[in-house]
């Protein structure tokens, strides 16, 4: 690992990133590497995590498409120098912002989303003009292979490599002294990266989770809302970052709400869910067991069955839950949606407020006041009105956590800027030189000083 960073660092020293043609070539010969092996790695992802092809697509490979096809188009105009303001106190002076790579960087990449949440970010850092050593998870074993040899297929070691193995690997990996370290996953995890990054004062982007509500008032029309959060909670099995972790609602709208998630549930995944072959499953059998810890069989309103052989969680409901029920202590991480109740509104975001920030908050209702009052004051990394998890799939919003739920955000423009440093330039003539900053100080100079400096 040091040998390989030390070509890195090499290789971004001769200064050959920093050419927009390059950056330019390499992205698009990931694009044409990626189109061409689509079945390797839907087959990848399937013996992962029992992904469907279309599912794949949606929510990974097209994903990371658009954000290739984003930087193929904006590229240019991202890395040019920007001219700003220059105050009257430097006449004669041009004022200058440059955005530079950072160098040489470590991006460790989760199991739930392991090719978009490997690919996004490298692709972001690449487009910057940095090197880059990725390390994906080893609890998605097929696809960290499949991504080892795409990226060893379409840059040099030097540039772009793919390092896998488990928790020795990112130990070692963390010893090193990378310019920046970008991680996706758990607040465990992400608490030991920061604490092995400043040991090194290494700058950080921890995209992390956490319990991200999702509030529902009397205005939302139930059948739209339950059929969006049935697609967003159950998506891979509810492994997302972003999925809805819990519902708040008033508490007549508890009972309508259940049965029209348990319509959808029919609807969208069929009498039988674990005999449906688009259904994912559960990453492996720890979580499988954890998941099924977290359930309380008496507040079940839908689903709770489950299949130990294929790691399979029926889409489950929980109704009457409390703050003090198990499912509660936890991000949930699966396909369980409990549903919690509020007597107004005050109540319930000051709820919310008192516990760690979220990654996301989505609230359905067609009340404006209602929406302006979530989004104004809760503070979370980001969320949708009237929809579930799509705020992350466009290059064009920035993606990220706050407080215990991350720090930094990417895509697009926002990867662009975590990738790079923004230095200042003050470039100045020699003509005239103004010499009211020199010794000795007089009355007169201090008069020009006080004019120009307020």
């Amino acid at each position: 690992m040091h040998t390989l960073l030390q070509k890195q660092r090499d290789f971004f020293n001769s200064g050959a990133t920093l050419l927009l043609k390059t950056r330019i070539t390499y992205l698009k010969r990931l694009r044409t590497a990626i189109l061409q092996q689509q079945p390797a790695l839907y087959r990848a992802l399937y013996q992962d995590l029992g992904k469907s092809e279309t599912e794949a697509y949606m929510c990974e490979v097209g994903q990371t498409l658009e954000e290739i096809g984003y930087f193929l188009k904006h590229l240019p105009q991202l890395a040019r120098d920007r001219t700003v303001r220059t105050p009257l106190s430097n006449f004669r002076a041009r004022s200058i912002i440059k955005r530079v790579p950072r160098g040489n960087v470590l991006i460790l990449s989760p199991w739930n989303y392991p090719f978009l949440l490997s690919l996004e970010p490298l692709v972001d850092a690449i487009a910057a003009g940095n090197t880059v050593i990725l390390k994906p998870s080893a609890y998605s074993p097929h696809t960290s292979a499949f991504l080892k040899e795409l990226i060893q297929g379409v840059f040099p070691a030097e540039y772009a490599a793919v390092i896998t193995g488990g928790r020795e690997e990112n130990k070692a990996l963390l010893d090193q002294k990378f310019d920046y370290i970008f991680f996706t996953g758990s607040g465990t995890v992400g608490k030991e990266v920061l604490r092995r990054a400043a040991e090194n004062l290494i700058p950080v982007s921890l995209e992390l989770g956490g319990k991200s509500p999702c509030l529902v008032d009397e205005s939302a029309p139930l059948q739209l809302t339950a059929r969006r959060l049935v697609f967003g909670k159950f998506l891979n099995c509810g492994q997302t970052c972003v999925a809805p972790d819990y519902v708040l609602c008033p508490p007549a709208v508890q009972k309508p709400l259940v049965e029209a998630l348990q319509a959808e549930i029919r609807q969208q995944f069929g009498s039988s869910p674990l005999q449906n072959p688009h259904y994912g499953r559960i990453v492996n059998e720890k979580h499988f067991n954890r998941l099924l810890r977290l359930l309380d069989s008496r507040k079940v309103a839908v689903g709770g069955t489950s299949d130990k052989n294929s790691l399979k969680i029926e889409p489950t409901v929980l109704s009457g839950v409390t703050w003090e029920d198990p499912v509660m202590q936890e991000e949930i991480f699966g396909p369980i949606l409990p549903i919690l109740t509020y007597t107004s509104l005050d109540e319930a975001l000051r709820t919310v407020e008192e516990r760690p920030h979220p990654l996301a908050f989505y609230v359905f209702s067609r009340d404006k006041h209602t929406v302006r009052r979530v989004t104004e004051r809760c503070r979370f990394g980001g969320g949708c009105v009237n929809d579930v998890i799509l705020h992350l799939a466009t290059p064009y919003l920035p993606f990220g956590g706050v407080g215990p739920s991350g720090m930094g955000n990417y895509h697009g423009a926002f990867g662009f800027e975590t990738f790079s440093h923004t230095k200042s330039i003050l470039d100045k003539k020699f003509f005239p030189d103004l010499p009211a900053r020199y010794q000795p100080y007089t009355k007169w100079k201090d008069f020009l000083l006080r004019l120009f400096l307020h």
